[in-house]
Parts: C-alpha cells; structure tokens; sequence
C-alpha cells in the first residue's frame, strides 16, 4: 500500500466548457434546460446556464484516481455539499487532502474540494476510499 501521510495533499485544474456539459448530460441522461438552454437558464435564479453538480463531483475522481492515492483507488463512500455553481467556462480547481488512514486496513478519508478561478468554494466533502497495494 502507498504510504499515506495526514496532510498529504493534490489538486487538478480544469476549464468547465459547453462540449463537456453537453456530453455529460448525454452520458447521464440529465437534459435539465439549466444545463443546456440559454432562454430557460436566463429565467432561473443563476440568470445563465450552470454545469451539472455531479460534473464537479467527477472531477474529484479524477483526482483521486490519477494522483492521490492513484491508481488502482476505489470509492467507498463520498459526501458531496454544492455550495456555489460553476458555470460553462469556469476554471475548477479540485484539491484533495489526506485527513486519516487506518492503520489496519488500506483504507483512507480524504477532504474534497472544489473551488473556482475566484476561490469561491462550488463543491465540498468527504471521501473514503480502498487504497491499492500496488
């Protein structure tokens, strides 16, 4: 098992655009006009089309399994707490921080969060994750 520490952390940035909006609510099946209309979004309280919350929420997989741990990582559980929109075009930055590890199992819970380009938090929780032994 990789030797984590508390307090280890990584992050990924990434620019949120229309085609990734688009292909994730046809991956999804999610076809809320939030999401894809411009005419229906400007009537909402966002006054603009937002990202699906669960585009975010991916981004911390992405993390978890390409950097911290890494491969070979397995959700067990993650808590997810939307806290502002992210919108097409914004720049996410997603940072995870090892918070414990079991020392009898490898079995890690780390602090997940999502900010945008301003630091405004879009998304926070928790996960627990199986770490690989290779």
């Amino acid at each position: 098992m990789p030797s984590l520490q508390p307090g280890e952390k990584a992050s990924r940035t990434t620019t949120i655009t229309d085609d990734m909006i688009r292909a994730f609510a046809a991956l999804a099946g999610d076809s809320n006009p939030v999401h894809l209309d411009d005419a229906y979004a400007a009537t909402t309280r966002f006054g603009r089309r937002i990202a699906h919350g669960m585009i975010a929420a991916g981004l911390i997989s992405a993390v978890l399994a390409n950097d911290l741990p890494g491969p070979g990582t397995v959700y067990l559980s993650q808590s997810l707490q939307f806290k502002a929109p992210v919108y097409p075009g914004d720049t996410i930055t997603t940072t995870i921080e090892v918070k414990s590890v079991r020392p009898d199992k490898p079995i890690a819970m780390l602090a997940t969060i999502c900010k945008n380009q301003e630091g405004v938090v879009v998304l926070e929780g928790e996960a627990v994750v199986l770490v690989s032994r290779s």
